[in-house]
């Protein structure tokens, strides 16, 4: 894996829509990865659409597992991992990106647009469809790739007119996000979250932690909680019950062995923090779904 000091850290996003177009769209097949898997954020409203697969979402102060592809709307600004990467098996990754006055000013302001626009603000805190909403349309939102400037418009305001009528979503970040977007907290962050994701099935010591982002351990510790309203070990162990969610639903590996593989050296441990984070056991987590997938 990288190290932390040769991850670059473009924490703002620069999207400029194609000529001919008010807003980006931009289709990656399997064997082309979203390069941007980094912590960044962007003025732009982003709906994504993950073709098949698995992977975990790392929206704002949310962590959460996806199976069979996702389909999510982010706000403006927030923060935010990429989705996929070569480990995801996804077939395909839509994105597409809008500013909340690509329109005009007063567009979302229409009284016929009042339910897109409680959906659109809604959306600064991550909303994730599911059921026969993510099926139908994520099926709509790949076929944008394929019509003209015109037909992409009108696709897309008809897409999020469909989203903003559906009760199939969950909510992200219910109690908000607190994660402030200043570029040298973005940049500090990235270097936070990034060393996490690499040295996450290891310990990881205040010192160690807090030395990366050359902060004293008082400091980082009100620095941390403040942006994620979370103490670091509680992120810690969230991010490494999250990995072991997946390991549960993709592997056969037992569950010592899945604690073992999630960075937990000690098994009640474990089995407390799962329960914390999913109100469930690992062994009732893997049970339920399987059922999911039977049924």
């Amino acid at each position: 894996m990288q190290s932390v000091s040769n991850i670059s850290k473009p924490s703002l996003e620069q999207i400029v829509p194609a000529v001919g177009s008010s807003f980006l769209l931009r289709r990656f097949s399997k064997s082309c990865e979203n390069v941007l898997a980094n912590w960044h954020f962007h003025p732009e409203l982003e709906l994504i659409y993950v073709h098949g697969g698995s992977g975990k979402r790392h929206i704002g102060k949310h962590m959460s597992y996806f199976n069979d592809g996702d389909l999510v709307l982010m706000g403006s600004y927030l923060p935010h991992f990429g989705f996929t990467d070569r480990l995801t098996g996804n077939r395909s990754e839509t994105v597409i990106q809008f500013k909340e006055d690509f329109l005009g000013d007063v567009f979302f302001s229409l009284p016929e647009m009042t339910n897109v626009r409680r959906m659109m603000e809604l959306s600064k805190k991550g909303l994730a469809f599911h059921g026969e909403t993510k099926k139908k349309i994520g099926d709509r939102i790949e076929a944008l790739a394929w019509t003209d400037h015109y037909d992409r418009l009108i696709g897309l305001l008809s897409i999020l007119k469909d989203l903003a009528q559906s009760q199939e979503f969950e909510v992200l970040n219910a109690d908000g996000v607190a994660l402030a977007v200043d570029t040298k907290d973005n940049d500090r962050m990235n270097d936070v979250y990034t060393y996490i994701r690499d040295h996450f099935k290891e310990h990881i010591s205040l010192e160690e932690i807090s030395d990366k982002v050359s902060m004293t351990v008082p400091a980082f510790c009100r620095y941390f909680k403040k942006i994620s309203r979370k103490t670091f070990t509680k992120f810690v162990n969230e991010y490494r019950i999250v990995h072991a969610t997946k390991l549960l639903a993709e592997t056969s590996m037992s569950i010592t062995e899945v604690s073992f593989e999630s960075g937990f050296n000690n098994f009640s441990h474990f089995n407390k923090c799962f329960k914390e984070f999913t109100d469930k056991s690992p062994s009732e987590y893997r049970k339920g779904f399987k059922n999911v997938v039977r049924d």
